[in-house]
Order: C-alpha cells, then sequence, then structure tokens
C-alpha cells in the first residue's frame, strides 16, 4: 500500500460541461453554473428568478443544440482533452504526484475527487484552476469550493492555490506556436478574444479606480494585478511581442457576453466593424482558454464565421487552444514543480 502522506496530490479544475447534450443534462449544468453567486453576483432573489425562470428554461434547448455540434464520439472534449493532460502530466511527473482532474460543475465532480484525495491521505494538496487570468467567477470559486471543502477535514494537508499563469513564459510560448501554425502575418487582422464579465465585477477588484479611466489597455497597472479586464490586455502585449505584432495588426475584444453592461468592445461587434472596413480573413486567438469549447468552437468558430459573412467578410479562422498541446504540458508541469517547492518550504 502506497504511503501518500509524503506524496502531493495535483489537482486540475476548468469550470465543466454537461454530462450529455440533452436538454436535460444541459438544464441541470447550467442551474449549477449560474446559480453560483460568484457567477451571478446580483441580488439573490433577482439571481433565482433571472437564473430559473428565465435563463435556464429559455437557453437550455438552443445550448443543447450547440453542444450537440460540439460532441465527439469520445465525450466532450473539455473532459477529454482533461483527461488526456491528465495521464501525460502523470507519467512526465512522476510518482511522487498524483494528478487529478476536477470541473467545478457537474463531472468529474470537485467535490468527490477532494473526498478522493483526503481519503486516500495526501500530505499536501496543489491546486491548479485552470483559467490562465484571475476572476472571481472562475478561480474565485474554485478556491472558495476548495476551502469551503476541506475546512472540515481531520487533517488539512498543506494546500497551494494558483491563482493565474497568463504570464508564465511558457504558456505565452505555446499561445505563440498554436498562433505561428497559422501564419498570423499572412492575415488582415488578428483578434485576441477573451471571455466576457459584468462591467460590475471588475468595479468591484479595484473599487477606487474607475475602470472608464483605467491605463490598463496600455500598461498593466499596480492595482490591476488581478483585475480580469488587465490581465486580459497584458496577455495581449506579451502574445503580440512574442509574436511581433504591430499595434495596427490586432484587436482586443469580449465575447459570450449576456448583456451589455459586460466589458467591451465585443468581439461579435468588432468582428462587423472589421468586415465593414473591408478586412476579409481575420484570425481569432481566444487566450482565456486553454482547452476548445463551446465559447471557441462553436461560437468563435460557426456562430462568428456567419456573422463575419454576412457583412462582407470571408473568413474567421479560431486558433486551435492549448488542448493538449505538448508545450502546455510542459506548462503545468513548470506551474506543479515550483508550487510543490513552495509547500516543501512552507512545511
Amino acid at each position: 500500500m502506497i504511503n501518500n502522506s509524503n506524496r502531493t496530490a495535483v489537482l486540475l479544475v476548468n469550470v465543466g460541461t454537461p454530462d450529455e447534450p440533452t436538454v436535460p443534462a444541459v438544464c441541470r449544468y447550467l442551474f449549477k453554473f449560474l446559480n453560483d453567486r460568484r457567477v451571478i453576483d446580483l441580488p439573490l432573489v433577482l439571481q433565482k428568478l433571472l437564473v430559473n425562470l428565465i435563463i435556464v428554461p429559455f437557453r437550455a434547448p438552443k445550448s443543447a443544440k450547440l453542444y450537440q455540434m460540439l460532441w465527439t464520439p469520445d465525450g466532450s472534449p473539455l473532459t477529454v482533452n482533461a483527461e488526456k493532460n491528465r495521464s501525460r502530466l502523470q507519467e512526465a511527473l512522476g510518482e511522487e504526484f498524483e494528478v487529478l482532474v476536477a470541473m467545478r460543475y457537474e463531472n468529474p465532480s470537485l467535490r468527490k475527487v477532494l473526498r478522493q484525495i483526503r481519503d486516500s491521505g495526501f500530505g499536501r494538496l496543489l491546486v491548479i484552476p485552470v483559467f490562465p487570468q484571475y476572476a472571481s467567477s472562475t478561480t474565485g470559486t474554485v478556491a472558495q469550493f476548495v476551502f469551503r471543502e476541506i475546512s472540515g477535514w481531520e487533517v488539512i494537508p498543506e494546500l497551494t492555490m494558483i491563482n493565474q499563469f497568463y504570464d508564465h513564459p511558457l504558456f505565452i510560448r505555446a499561445f505563440s506556436e498554436r498562433i505561428k501554425e497559422h501564419q498570423p502575418e499572412t492575415w488582415d487582422h488578428l483578434i485576441f478574444s477573451y471571455h466576457g464579465l459584468p462591467v460590475r465585477q471588475i468595479r468591484k477588484v479595484h473599487s477606487r479606480v474607475n475602470p472608464d479611466e483605467c491605463s490598463c489597455e496600455v500598461a498593466l497597472p499596480a492595482h490591476g494585478r488581478f483585475c480580469y479586464r488587465a490581465t486580459c490586455y497584458e496577455t495581449t502585449r506579451l502574445l503580440a511581442g512574442a509574436l511581433n505584432l504591430s499595434k495596427e495588426r490586432y484587436s482586443v475584444a469580449f465575447q459570450s457576453r449576456l448583456n451589455k453592461n459586460w466589458l467591451e468592445p465585443f468581439t461579435d461587434a468588432t468582428l462587423v466593424k472589421l468586415a465593414k472596413e473591408g478586412h476579409k480573413r481575420v484570425l481569432v486567438v481566444a487566450p482565456a482558454f486553454v482547452a476548445d469549447c463551446l465559447e471557441t468552437t462553436v461560437e468563435i468558430g460557426i456562430e462568428y464565421q456567419n456573422l463575419f459573412e454576412k457583412h462582407g467578410g470571408e473568413r474567421v479562422q479560431l486558433v486551435e487552444s492549448l488542448n493538449d498541446h505538448p508545450l502546455w504540458i510542459d506548462t503545468l508541469k513548470e506551474i506543479i514543480k515550483h508550487g510543490a517547492q513552495s509547500i516543501e518550504y512552507r512545511a
């Protein structure tokens, strides 16, 4: 029997995906996801009414059709890539580590995997929410869930939480290599498209600095270290620098909004503008996602392509996400090794 007290459990956590591309499964997923107080931070009663009486009932049937377009014979790409990452990382790290994957919503259940870690008696726990830029609705909700869950354990292991890694040199290199596969110099324009957030959530991060007057589009300000908007722009600058892109060659935009009070500029509006200006071929990069999913494969690859054509454009090309790219595995390995050293130092 393996003694796990001197081993480190490494837990990779993503948002999640329905168990299958059906309306009931999508309803279950959306119900858990959108009822999270960190995801929709409206007053409780308003959140419950909006989510459970309007968004889930009306959105689930449409989303189920989109998931059917995304699904592969092996299942959800998010789950498939998570397992590939786990397997390859385990091989790369060796017996000193046990690599596990979980989803914040649905399966593999974060609660069940954490209890598996508890029952196995690991002495150290390293949690990596696989979101490059910190946001309360992604990394924040994972951290909160993990802290609440392990707070009741009899033995609480040494714990390290990786909050973000958008500026890790290997992460930048990995995404740069993905972009280079599409010869960015041959496209009319590049869009770095990030998942949107309500503006009110950005205001909460730095309440004394008005986002409308912030300089984060130019440089990362001191107050912007954990501001999602600021780190998205910084990610873009790092990638543009690695690719030697001049400023007029690319734009930053935000997708997947629920209403107009979300981060701007909007990706769909930016594409329409580019099409009307005569741009025919646009390359779209999504550096907030480390694995392809509904928001990349379907929203960008299919819906934005149709939108672009409608307004006179010809081609929107999605840059494949990191998925199981060898440099992404190397990135995770380096993050884990560094995180494990900090645990050992504290111990």
